[in-house]
């Protein structure tokens, strides 16, 4: 179970999401909210992002990873990426 948290996020990081891959923040508070979270892990990369996690929500259809940094109730989002390997994993095969 997802707990709470307080998210937060850099507002310029934000609207540069927003103008480069058309989704931001607050699709990944919605998503959270709406309960499509598909995964929370560690990050797959740990030598060099192990201060890092990972959250897998659905967003209009589609796996998004968010990294983000967890500091007591904290989480702060650091970006948002689409990603095929987290799609292939947890959404298609949900309708196998």
């Amino acid at each position: 179970m997802y707990e709470p948290a307080r998210i937060e996020w850099d507002d310029e990081k934000n609207q540069r999401l927003l103008d480069e891959r058309g989704i931001g923040f607050e699709d990944v508070l919605e998503a959270i909210e709406s309960g499509r979270i598909l995964a929370d892990e560690a990050h797959p990369n740990p030598s060099r992002y192990g201060h890092q996690r990972i959250l897998v929500v659905e967003i209009s259809g589609y796996a998004c990873v968010v990294p983000y940094v967890q500091e007591g109730n904290r989480r702060f989002l650091k970006t948002i990426y689409r990603s095929r390997i987290y799609q292939k994993k947890y959404l298609l095969r949900r309708e196998a």
